[in-house]
């Protein structure tokens, strides 16, 4: 068999969902392989300090993004590769299918004829960080490459760059906040679950009563989302937009990351952040955060009350940071 010139690993769209896959990216890397990363461009600060063989910038536009790839494993001259597709989607098994770079991927919507390596897909009951990894460590398997264990470990253990560790550090010590004796609150979610909004409707009341007890509460929502986040916790203090690994470095700096089941929550779980994530309409077994540090209220069909926030909150801050 020919040595292999490198792994091509499509992640995927979500911000979330990427940190969820931090595991099996991981265990890609420790085969000693290189590792391509194939990711929507905001992935690229979040993974910077990972020792890629390369980073192909995904548009979601799969000739286009056929092209990228193939460009790049040309000028890479990677000419045995494999490839990972984490998400289930048939047009980034065509992505990849047409760049010349065979692939492993569960067979979904239709895409089993395109996948070199066709993985049935485990019960529903795992979580997506078990998920993701299920598909890893079968993929490496069905390729000879030995793995250091079969399951995820309970950290997504995201490495962080020394540039977004200044850039965090700078951003808070400029608004004043000292490590550990602040709260950050991420008071927004973008788009709708089954037609319901994933925003726990009392941040501004929860922000107000910390604030009168005596807590500093901070909120870096990104552009997209300032009015919203205004609008949510109108006496948070803001600080100015952070890309993603300082805004990680920030969720670590926090004494405690308050959000919903979001982008954020996966963000704080990576950076091992202290976390209190709040459900409403999402299922915390699913899509959770993956952390013993996160503290979950709330299910699927209910949101927790203002007083049961406040009161976690408050328990979580009385512990030892470390904790």
């Amino acid at each position: 068999m020919p040595i292999l010139s490198a792994i091509y690993v499509r992640l995927p769209n979500w911000i979330g969902d990427v940190c969820m896959c931090l595991p099996s990216l991981q265990a890609l890397l420790d085969t000693g392989v290189p590792v391509v990363a194939c990711a929507r461009p905001w992935a690229r600060d979040l993974l910077s300090a990972y020792d890629l063989a390369g980073f192909v910038e995904m548009h979601g536009r799969w000739r286009e993004d056929r092209a990228a790839v193939d460009a790049h494993r040309k000028k890479s001259r990677h000419v045995h590769t494999r490839g990972l597709l984490l998400p289930d989607s048939l047009s980034s098994a065509m992505v990849f299918k047409f760049a010349g770079v065979p692939s492993a991927g569960y067979r979904d919507d239709g895409r089993s004829l395109i996948l070199r390596w066709p993985l049935r897909k485990p019960p529903a009951s795992l979580h997506a960080v078990e998920s993701w990894y299920h598909a890893t460590s079968q993929a490496l398997t069905r390729w000879g490459l030995a793995t250091k264990s079969n399951r995820p470990g309970p950290r997504l253990g995201l490495k962080l760059s020394a540039r977004n560790l200044a850039l965090g550090r700078q951003a808070a010590a400029e608004a004043g906040l000292e490590p550990g004796r602040f709260v950050l609150i991420a008071p927004t979610a973008t788009g709708l679950h089954r037609g319901r909004v994933k925003v726990w409707p009392h941040f501004d009341a929860l922000t107000r009563s910390l604030q009168e007890l005596g807590h500093v509460v901070a909120m870096c929502p990104p552009p997209a989302e300032l009015a919203e986040a205004n609008a949510n916790a109108p006496t948070a203090l803001r600080l100015a937009p952070l890309h993603l690994g300082a805004f990680a470095t920030l969720t670590a700096l926090a004494g405690l990351v308050v959000c919903n089941d979001s982008g954020v929550s996966h963000i704080a779980a990576a950076a091992d952040a202290r976390q209190l994530t709040l459900f409403g309409v999402t299922e915390r077994t699913r899509t959770g955060p993956w952390s013993p540090r996160a503290t979950c209220l709330g299910s699927s069909t209910r949101w927790p009350t203002l007083d049961q926030v406040r009161d976690t909150a408050c328990e979580l801050l009385r512990q030892d940071p470390d904790q």
